[in-house]
């Protein structure tokens, strides 16, 4: 009697444990689903877009099974919160018009010449020989010599940038665990003005470029898609979206 107990209990725990394994790779999905993706993505297929046909729902979808808690993780609004910031900002990495409903047209850097063969790539835009390398080295594959395939296999697209996105380097924090209010900040990063929010993600991802210049156009449009993201998924955008006085993390 006492054994039977025991293996109804162990394959409880199993069934459970098969639940919530389920469950967080059905999360994304059940989140952003196709017609979600295509209401949020509406040109990327227009033919004056680069990217047409690259960027597609299945490739994001198996990308993000590779990664278990992008997307899937803390409250239902944590989880909204941190797929719209991952699209505004990816979004406006690949931007293509305004309105910010022209997220996902390119999937290359505009200006080829810059940075060379490792200029920006993917919905993250990928830039740099160490970034290739470090992301190449997580997911298995060659990416210092054969960069391309950030622009040319969808998945190993997708799955670059929620590589980058997933992933603390030096002295940041990874955009995951900014948009989970997950991240303290040093004393350095409050002398920096650096302080929780939407806006510490822009000084992560671009922060030479975009922040502590002011308002700027970069930031107004990375802000704009965010906050459309945020209201197709039904969420609140938080506080501190800029980094208009944030000094960068390289400073």
């Amino acid at each position: 009697m006492v054994r039977f107990v025991m293996l109804a209990v162990c394959a409880a725990v199993l069934l459970l444990a098969v639940a919530a394994g389920g469950a967080a790779a059905q999360g994304v999905g059940s989140v952003i689903t196709r017609q979600v993706y295509d209401t949020m993505l509406p040109h990327r297929d227009d033919s004056i877009c680069e990217a047409k046909g690259f960027y597609t729902y299945d490739a994001f979808i198996a990308a993000a099974s590779t990664f278990p808690e992008f997307g899937t993780t803390g409250s239902a609004d944590d989880v909204k919160r941190e797929l719209a910031a991952f699209f505004g900002q990816t979004s406006h990495e690949t931007t293509g018009g305004p309105q910010f409903q022209w997220g996902y047209c390119f999937k290359d850097q505009i200006d080829k010449t810059m940075l060379a063969p490792y200029y920006g790539r993917g919905p993250i835009q990928l830039t740099g020989q160490s970034n290739y390398d470090l992301a190449g080295k997580a997911l298995k594959l060659d990416l210092v010599n054969n960069p391309n395939l950030v622009s040319t296999d969808a998945e190993v697209s997708f799955r670059t940038a929620m590589w980058f996105w997933m992933t603390a380097q030096d002295n940041k924090p990874s955009c995951h665990d900014v948009a989970l209010r997950r991240w303290t900040p040093t004393a350095a990063d409050t002398a920096a003005a650096r302080v929780p929010g939407y806006g510490v993600i822009t000084n992560i991802i671009n922060g030479r470029i975009d922040c502590g210049k002011g308002m700027n156009p970069s930031n107004v449009d990375r802000i704009g898609y965010y906050t459309r993201y945020c209201g197709i998924l039904g969420t609140a955008t938080g506080d501190n979206l800029d980094c208009y006085t944030q000094q960068n993390f390289a400073t």
